[in-house]
């Protein structure tokens, strides 16, 4: 492993603890257009893809285009939620105090979310003026091109940065990066890599050990 110089994090699932809330508002849309998809498929089929290809696959099931409100309905709803039952992920916050070396947020999520998340959560100080979203830069997970971006902002090789993600599209996206991979799976879901460059691990508090910064 080379020495890690800049550590790129995910939003949700990450540092926030979003995709279950998140998963729940998509289980209670699908039973409006009834379907039958549980909050656990949800959050394994769609986890951290991006939301205009997840709303193919159920316009396939369907059979007929939704409405163009759903999108925003959609993130409307789970704003709600985030602001009643947000949380960031346990032992973020420890995790971030200590690492030695810069961080960033590369989130496939437009920034609106991303800002909602973090400010409801009060972790937006961590990672202010150094956030960059997909949505920005026309570039989605699992395409390198987010992470690549960032390490070229932070003027630092990919080889030498690390990305800290809990979806197989961001798992994807590191290692097209070039970039080592950390992929965070606190249960075990049906999403993972079996690429052997990527190391698993279950708690916050185990990273800064495995990226051999302590």
């Amino acid at each position: 492993m080379k020495p890690i110089k800049l550590v790129i994090f995910d939003c949700d699932g990450v540092i926030v603890d979003s995709e279950p809330l998140a998963a729940a508002v998509i289980s209670e849309m699908a039973t409006e257009l009834g379907l039958d998809i549980s909050s656990r498929e949800a959050e394994e089929r769609f986890n951290g893809r991006k939301i205009a290809e997840w709303i193919k696959e159920l316009e396939a099931v369907v059979n007929t285009p939704l409405a163009e409100t759903f999108i925003p309905d959609f993130r409307k709803r789970c704003e709600i939620r985030f602001k009643q039952d947000l949380t960031p992920v346990a032992g973020i916050k420890e995790v971030l105090d200590q690492l030695p070396v810069p961080f960033c947020m590369g989130s496939s999520g437009p920034m609106e979310k991303i800002n909602v998340t973090l400010t409801t959560t009060r972790m937006m100080p961590y990672f202010s003026g150094k956030i960059f979203s997909g949505y920005e830069l026309q570039c989605w997970k699992p395409d390198p091109g987010l992470f690549l971006h960032a390490a070229k902002a932070f003027n630092t090789p990919p080889e030498h940065c690390a990305v800290v993600e809990d979806s197989l599209a961001g798992v994807q996206a590191g290692l097209a990066a070039g970039m080592q991979v950390f992929h965070y799976q606190p249960a075990n879901p049906a999403q993972s890599s079996s690429d052997s460059r990527v190391i698993r691990f279950k708690h916050m508090n185990q990273l800064p050990a495995l990226m051999k910064l302590t």
